[in-house]
């Protein structure tokens, strides 16, 4: 199956995963960055983490919408990797949390601009009948930049002693080669945009996406409730005892479960399997939160990140398979935006309230109420999922 995934598929996968790297080499030690060296409370941490992912998630729906309308989607993509390669030198060239805020914001913005376009653009290559498996693919090679990156970091800041900003400079070099990959490796379908030029899209088109890809977007939205920003992962690592240099095993573990089964979940979405995973990945999320209220050490700190990992990839590519599959062909940038949109929302919310309750109550509380917004996205899905019978053949 996988040699009937087109090549620009293949190519966009390792363009995520070379962003990945660099991002995730940042994001591994950047919340242990903002507390011990520029002073930020977990809180603080928690609004901007929910903030800057918000605004990842927001800038889609503008950017999938114009997706539609051009017809061009590749050039957006590239203008969004663009953006997250320049943000990468702000980090190392930080000397107070105004910058690190600028810079994490202006990366979200990078990914918010990329990420609807380029969803939308694999749908368009992909064959449908292994479009479940395309997406599974691009999210486990983008998985294994996410391993690759807090790896990275772990060695990095103990070559350099702790000096964080020596460790962000090494994030650069991976972000720039991405997008000379993307831009001299991609090709997008180009000839019905040609022949039509821009399309006339209006929000009331918005209409035509019926209910399915309605009761998709808002699992979507309750889940993202539960899973906060994984800033807290690594916050939580260090809180039971692993210190700067342990903490960014935590993403290691998580993102390495989630590389290995992306592909095989794509798989099994494809064979109509879609619910029964869904299900099992609330199952993941609960566990996982449970465990991380209740570590008391690395070891429990590592196996609930590893149940986080095990969560995204039984949802996260599913997800994105499913919203393809029930928008329509000239909708899917405008559909995969209004998907992100709530979830954005809904992040933000999260994040804040993460930080909020880590801060007045303590880290248990804060997992131990993901669990809860986890137990309520379960809820609704068997709802859901009783009236839309036929979300799994979507």
């Amino acid at each position: 199956m996988a040699s009937r995934i087109p090549r620009s598929v293949w190519i966009l996968g390792f363009v995520s995963l070379l962003m990945d790297t660099s991002s995730e080499l940042i994001h591994a030690l950047l919340p242990l960055f903002m507390v011990d060296t520029l002073g930020a409370s977990v809180l603080v941490v928690g609004i901007i983490e929910g903030i800057a992912e918000a605004i990842a998630l927001i800038v889609k729906v503008f950017s999938g919408y114009a997706s539609d309308v051009f017809r061009h989607r590749k050039w957006l993509v590239v203008a969004g990797y663009g953006l997250g390669a320049l943000s990468k030198f702000a980090f190392p060239l930080a000397t107070s949390l105004d910058v690190v805020v600028a810079g994490r914001f202006v990366d979200r913005v990078g990914k918010g601009i990329r990420g609807a376009p380029r969803d939308a653009l694999v749908a368009d290559i992909t064959p449908p009948d292994v479009r479940g498996a395309a997406f599974g693919l691009r999210q486990a090679l983008d998985s294994v930049g996410a391993i690759a990156g807090p790896l990275l970091a772990v060695v990095l800041i103990a070559a350099f002693s702790g000096h964080f900003r020596s460790a962000f400079w090494v994030a650069v070099a991976p972000a720039l080669l991405c997008v000379l990959l993307l831009v001299f490796g991609v090709r997008e379908p180009e000839g019905r945009a040609r022949r039509q030029g821009a399309k006339r899209v209006s929000w009331k088109d918005a209409r035509r996406l019926d209910t399915r890809f309605y009761v998709v977007t808002a699992i979507a939205a309750v889940l993202t409730l539960a899973r906060f920003s994984e800033a807290f992962l690594v916050l939580r690592a260090q809180d039971v005892g692993m210190g700067i240099t342990g903490a960014p095993w935590v993403m290691v573990a998580m993102s390495l479960v989630y590389a290995a089964l992306s592909y095989p979940v794509g798989r099994l979405a494809d064979r109509g399997h879609a619910n029964a995973l869904l299900f099992a990945g609330l199952a993941a999320l609960v566990a996982s939160d449970v465990v991380l209220a209740l570590a008391a050490g690395a070891p429990g700190a590592i196996a609930g990140a590893s149940l986080w990992g095990l969560h995204m990839a039984l949802t996260q590519g599913l997800l994105a398979a499913l919203v393809a599959a029930t928008a329509p062909p000239d909708l899917r940038g405008t559909a995969f935006g209004v998907f992100n949109l709530a979830s954005g929302l809904a992040l933000l919310v999260a994040s804040a309230l993460a930080g909020f309750l880590w801060q007045v109550i303590g880290p248990a509380a804060t997992f131990f109420a993901g669990a809860g917004f986890t137990v309520v996205a379960a809820v609704a899905l068997a709802r859901y999922v009783r009236h839309v019978p036929s979300l799994d053949a979507a």
